[in-house]
């Protein structure tokens, strides 16, 4: 017979008489066994400080017993039936907890009151960093603990046939009260501490104390079982202190380790609580989490006093540990340790008490120069769990649709899975953030949501903030008449219909746009245009439905820059074929319509489609430049970050010559330089946005153009430094770095050249010394 994980042999303290219960639950259990007698095999759970917990098993079947300790017991602890009752009521309700079977009052079975529950296979881990899995598994599973919380606090008690289960209101009054007594009656020295944390809580209750929901009152995440291989919750266990009082006491203790103690590494439950490798998901996220799925704002007042209550709480468990202990009735081996940890606590709660703000404690990205909207955290906070919890774990469907199609007509259309999820971030808000007039967010803080999304390649056509209907957008919205934006603008908007952007031409060099040679001719109500496109990337979309067109109209007397206008041009007009894809490097970029060679050939359209009037399409491209084109630049750095954490991975696990491959020192000065590369990157992308926010594109000409050369050079160094570290496979399928390097080198092109940008940032750059040196004089 397997043994259990986390058992050991029945200790001695928790003895009792394993013929008397093997009897009993034959007569008393339905299902149990019958034979052999004397088969049932019973071994204690190593976790557990206050009701000694053990393993069941007889004849394949599988249980868990919890009971009152023997002995002397703290007043109103352990009340075993308690626990019974409500996981009676919450597994009828459908809420994740193991299902109860059999409650038994009678002392004379085995010595104490007891239950027995269905045993629960599946995960618990003992480590609050999670050690055993990956950044990505790690918070999606906190994601799942903590939308498990807001589910049990949204139950209505009259629903649950809870009526009275608590003591009404004044549940934190009372917490403070309680911890306090029960800390007096097992203290075993003086702790100031202790003392004047009590004094602070019980002066400073919260105004809403009367709440009165259903609360665990131990939620911690070695109190949860998860599914053996998803992010599951299958089951929450020990309910002993649950009651009815203010939710905000569950959630500031479920997440009160990322203020753990330096000088504290053990839990009473043998959970390790140091936060040192915690850093996903973040304190606000999970904060953010909670809120949304509860419908209530992420401002949170007195939360500085829920998690000292938190801290007065642990410490009180920690004496009372310790205590159980000394008189030879503890659930723990490890419970001698409790004595050092009670002052720690104390002054942890103390030093939380005074603190008035709880937010950017992990936002280092958001950048302490450059300020991000409230709108804009939460936002981010937003895409990030949808990001974990929905896009990463689609990938490999996505993968596999075009792997099956790659070589058919079918892999112009979207993933089933790409249009569930599409639906999904609409519902939840996630849409158009691109757009501040739509979305109310700034450039800055859409740059942060634009990295986020960037870091997989089709993220950004979830939220409907991919290009090109992005710039199209922008159009649209700043320069299309009400009827252009009601026929086209507002599809777009709604996700119901995509579309392509045509400038540049096969037959000149559109490096200067200038020489572009379609012709946009008037001919009565009608424009009709003639001429070649290509890299009209998104036209083989079978969604793609219009294009904007770039051509020239006929006004020899006019400035170079004002003989060529924008025009909208329907798909399925007369004239329009497409007619090649065009691949980058080899690859099609199915995922985004693909880039296609794109003939005009008298196609005609009416004269209300020009944007803006004749002569104004570098005026609009300009508009269209500045925004939409940083818009790549903020993915980029996504991007980076994904092409670095592969590199990370991959020269962990390989040894070469005898050691691992970031021991070498090449590798672990490329890693250094990478995070440089990606920092500097980031803060220029910033300060443009910002710029961007508060003078306008025109005044953010020459950031704009230095962002885009500095972040395609900087995201390619930290991508090719990948492909060397993951070697053959780093350019080939098994690994994304080779189609990301053939994207982002793409932008150094389709961005314009590198050295267009480079005799712009001189010209602005002379201009604005020769400013200096006038004042100067």
């Amino acid at each position: 017979m397997a043994v259990e994980p986390g058992t050991s042999e029945v200790r001695r303290q928790h003895r009792f008489d394993q013929g008397g219960l093997e009897r009993y639950l034959c007569r008393c259990l339905p299902g149990f066994p019958q034979q052999p007698a004397g088969a049932l095999s019973v071994r204690q759970y190593s976790s557990g400080q206050s009701n000694p917990t053990f393993y069941l098993q007889k004849g394949g079947q599988a249980y868990v017993l919890r009971k009152k300790p023997h002995g002397p017991l703290l007043p109103k602890a352990h009340k075993v039936d308690r626990e019974y009752r409500v996981q009676k009521a919450l597994f009828s309700a459908g809420f994740p907890v193991p299902e109860p079977l059999l409650y038994c009052s009678d002392v004379s079975v085995i010595g104490t009151e007891f239950y027995v529950m269905q045993h629960v296979q599946g995960r618990i881990f003992r480590d609050a960093s999670l050690p055993e899995v990956g950044p990505a598994e790690r918070s999606a599973l906190y994601l799942a603990m903590i939308e498990t919380l807001a589910q049990l606090h949204s139950f209505d008690l009259r629903s649950l046939g809870l009526q009275g289960y608590g003591r009404g209101p004044g549940y934190c009054r009372r917490q403070v009260s309680t911890w306090k007594r029960q800390y007096d009656a097992a203290a075993h020295t003086d702790i100031p501490a202790m003392n004047e944390l009590a004094e602070w809580l019980a002066n400073n209750l919260p105004a809403d104390d009367d709440k009165e929901t259903l609360i665990h009152g131990d939620f911690r995440i070695d109190n949860i079982i998860f599914h053996p291989t998803e992010a599951r919750v299958l089951a929450v266990l020990d309910w002993e202190l649950s009651t009815t009082g203010h939710p905000l006491t569950d959630l500031a203790y479920a997440i009160q380790f990322y203020f753990w103690p330096t000088s504290l590494n053990v839990l009473g439950q043998g959970s390790h609580m140091r936060n040192d490798t915690l850093q996903n998901p973040s304190f606000e996220e999970l904060i953010s989490v909670y809120c949304r799925c509860r419908g209530i704002s992420t401002t949170i007042p007195n939360l500085n006093f829920f998690l000292a209550l938190s801290y007065f709480k642990m410490a009180g468990i920690s004496q009372g540990v310790y205590a159980r202990y000394l008189i030879g009735n503890a659930s723990a081996e490890n419970s001698h340790e409790f004595a050092k940890m009670v002052k720690p606590l104390a002054e942890k709660g103390l030093e939380l008490s005074k603190r008035l703000s709880f937010s950017n404690m992990q936002h280092s990205t958001s950048g302490e120069l450059f300020y991000q909207s409230r709108k804009g955290q939460e936002m981010l906070l937003k895409v990030k769990q949808f990001m974990k919890q929905h896009v990463y774990p689609a990938e490999k469907e996505i993968a596999e649709y075009y792997a099956k199609h790659g070589n058919t007509e079918e892999r112009w259309k979207k993933p089933p899975v790409l249009e569930r999820l599409k639906e999904m971030a609409k519902a939840e808000g996630l849409w158009n953030l691109f757009l501040p007039a739509v979305s109310g967010l700034s450039q800055l803080d859409y740059a942060l949501i634009a990295e986020e999304t960037g870091k997989r390649f089709f993220a950004p056509e979830i939220f409907n903030c991919q290009a090109p209907d992005t710039g199209n957008m922008e159009v649209l919205h700043m320069y299309g008449t009400e009827e252009q934006k009601k026929e086209w603008l507002e599809p777009l908007l709604e996700g119901k219909i995509s579309s392509c952007f045509c400038m540049t031409e096969p037959d000149v060099a559109s490096s200067d746009a200038t020489n572009m040679q379609c012709s946009i001719e008037r001919d009565g109500n009608s424009y009709v245009i003639n001429g070649k496109k290509w890299w009209s990337s998104g036209a083989g979309n079978p969604n793609c439905k219009v294009a904007i067109v770039m051509g020239k109209t006929k006004n020899s007397s006019a400035s170079r820059y004002k003989q060529h206008s924008m025009i909208i041009v329907p798909m399925d007009t007369p004239g329009v074929r497409l007619i090649r894809p065009l691949s980058v490097f080899g690859y099609m970029d199915e995922i985004h319509g693909g880039h296609f060679e794109v003939h005009f050939n008298d196609v005609r359209v009416p004269v209300s489609n020009i944007i803006l009037g004749e002569g104004r399409g570098f005026e609009i491209a300009q508009g269209r430049l500045g925004p939409g084109r940083i818009h790549h630049c903020m993915r980029s750095i996504g991007a980076a970050e994904t092409a670095l954490e592969i590199l990370c991975q991959r020269a962990a696990q390989r040894e070469t010559f005898g050691k691992k491959l970031y021991h070498h020192e090449v590798i672990a000065h490329w890693i250094a330089e990478c995070r440089l590369s990606i920092e500097q990157a980031r803060l220029l992308t910033l300060k443009t946005a910002s710029k961007i926010d508060t003078l306008g594109n025109r005044k953010a000409r020459k950031e704009i153009a230095m962002t885009k050369v500095v972040v395609p050079r900087a995201v390619l160094k930290v991508i090719d430094c990948a492909i060397q570290v993951c070697g053959g496979a780093g350019v080939s399928q098994d690994f994304p770095l080779a189609s990301m390097f053939a994207y982002i080198r793409t932008l150094r092109v389709a961005d314009g050249p590198d050295e267009v940008h480079l005799s712009t940032i001189a010209r602005w750059e002379l201009l604005d010394q020769s400013k200096k040196l006038t004042a100067k004089i």
